[in-house]
């Protein structure tokens, strides 16, 4: 069939509610996944590295298991933060980018390969926080990818996208030789409906789950990985894999209207939708019909955006501090250059990329909110013969500029772009909620949080209502159901707004507390997505 992303009438999908417990994501038989899990006994915690799994085998094309990860845990009221992004190989610098010939940092290749955080990331928050062993949880993902799935249309249309993109990459550099092999044997990306086995995959997902991780890191994993890198030229070596350690941090947050939204701190860029909140918090937002709504908003992100690509990077090697990014005085200052007409900050290209958001909760009350990414579609496109594992393309985030905060250096983090939130009201937890999508993820988590608690909307309207994107400098993109009158308005403003449905504009989820007793929750219309409930 050649239709399967064809859908020409208006649709939309229900609040679904539950008692004891529910999962969230982008891919149906990942939800299920998380599912099972919590009817097994598991906790949300297990709930959602069952999903995260099995989003490395469905939805390989946006995350696998050489990423990264970012979570939010709500026990007992508390929200913990685990940063589970790494750093970049302790072998890799400036001059050794530029002496390979690149002026920036490449998307693809060898250069722009971190060290992967995310199996170490489901390690520590099920040590934390789990109440089944790994190996248990990891079963449902065992299964989808040694006895196979039926890839879903979403997924296989950004899969012929990586296929292309890989293969274009692949006349220029021979590093991405292996990719195919292992993610395209024969020849092309699977089609939807077409059955998938990945027996690597599913060998190292075990060794993984049976070993907590430590195979990945000083073990069969690590070593072939080395082992690989030195064959090809690579800068990843066994010894970054094991010295690395994921962070346990505490959330960062502000008040916005009667709500408090929460974020991780950096190097994640969290902190860039509660500076655009910080903001609009002193700015009354009074309907989605009104242009001048819009136009603060899409403000707002702007002058965020360029304070966060300016000063975000490793906190360690941060120039300012959160508190000074997050001050009221700073808001003021920012809100003052808010005027009628667009205006034009320093030059932010935004781009859509590959990652998967999902959120899971339990009848005991605990609330996950949980990222993990590729970067870019199938990251690198460098994958190691044997293992299943393509690994991630984090660094092309690096500066190459050795003035600029984010600039590259061994062993540091880089500017990272995916970000779990949270709601709470009072203290009180409301629940999680995320929107994927390289850059766009900041807007996103903006205008997901504006739609309901500033317009009142239920979490799945929040969803379903249609998207902007700020591109760089006055260009921003909208989809195909914001209302003409919006456009018109926003132009004569200045801004330079065209309909465009091939931008990313990300793929949300979200499950609250429903103030009756158990959660209600809503999931993206534009992808595969299912919220399921217990």
């Amino acid at each position: 069939m050649s239709n399967e992303l064809i859908f020409p009438y208006p649709s939309r999908r229900s609040l679904v509610y539950a008692t004891r417990g529910m999962v969230a994501t982008s891919q149906q038989l990942a939800a299920q996944a998380g599912l099972d899990i919590l009817k097994k006994g598991g906790n949300a915690v297990d709930a959602a590295i069952a999903t995260a799994m099995a989003l490395c085998v469905v939805e390989p094309c946006s995350n696998g298991l050489g990423g990264d990860a970012f979570i939010i845990v709500c026990k007992d009221g508390k929200l913990y933060g685990l940063n589970a992004s790494g750093p970049a190989p302790r072998a890799i610098s400036l001059e050794a980018v530029r002496a390979m010939g690149h002026e920036a940092m490449p998307s693809f290749g060898l250069p722009p390969i971190n060290v992967p955080g995310m199996p170490l990331g489901w390690a520590r928050l099920s040590e934390r926080f789990g109440s089944l062993p790994l190996i248990e949880v990891a079963e449902p993902a065992l299964t989808y990818a040694e006895e196979g799935f039926s890839v879903s249309a979403v997924v296989a249309s950004g899969w012929a996208g990586a296929y292309a993109r890989a293969l274009a990459h692949s006349k220029k550099d021979s590093s991405v030789k292996d990719w195919f092999g292992t993610f395209a044997p024969k020849g092309r990306a699977p089609l939807p409906g077409e059955l998938w086995t990945q027996k690597d995959q599913a060998r190292s997902l075990r060794l993984i789950a049976n070993t907590n991780a430590k195979e990945y890191y000083h073990g069969e994993i690590a070593e072939r990985m080395d082992a690989y890198m030195k064959e090809i030229g690579g800068f990843l070596r066994k010894e970054d894999l094991a010295s690395y350690e994921p962070e346990w941090v505490e959330p960062i947050g502000v008040k916005y209207r009667d709500h408090e939204v929460w974020e991780m701190p950096p190097n994640g860029q969290g902190l860039v939708a509660l500076m655009a909140l910080n903001i609009l918090d002193k700015i009354p937002l009074v309907s989605r019909d009104r242009v001048a709504d819009w136009h603060s908003q899409i403000e707002a992100i702007k002058i965020a955006f360029t304070d966060g690509m300016r000063h975000i990077t490793d906190p360690k090697a941060m120039d300012v501090s959160v508190e000074e990014l997050l001050s009221e005085g700073l808001a003021a200052k920012r809100r003052a250059m808010i005027c009628d007409r667009a205006i034009d900050p320093d030059d932010i290209p935004i781009f859509d990329k590959g990652t998967v958001y999902l959120c899971a909760a339990d009848g005991d009350g605990m609330m996950v909110s949980f990222i993990q990414s590729n970067y870019e579609s199938f990251g690198s496109f460098v994958a190691v013969p044997g293992l299943g594992i393509s690994l991630q393309n984090r660094g092309a985030n690096f500066s190459l500029d050795p003035t600029h905060a984010n600039r590259l250096e061994p062993g540091k983090r880089t500017y990272h772009t995916i970000i779990p939130a949270f709601l709470t009201k009072g203290g009180e937890p409301v629940g999680p909620f995320g929107v994927m999508g390289g850059f766009m993820q900041p807007q996103g988590h903006t205008q997901v949080a504006i739609n309901m608690l500033d317009y009142g909307m239920n979490p799945q309207a929040a969803l379903d209502a249609p998207r902007w994107q700020w591109s760089s400098g006055k260009r921003v993109f909208v989809e195909p159901g914001v209302p003409q009158h919006i456009v018109q308005g926003l132009r004569q403003m200045g801004h330079q707004v065209e309909y465009d449905m091939s931008q990313g504009y990300g793929r949300g989820q979200i499950i609250m507390r429903h103030p009756l007793g158990g959660y209600v929750g809503a999931t993206e219309p534009r992808a595969d997505g299912a919220v399921l409930g217990w």
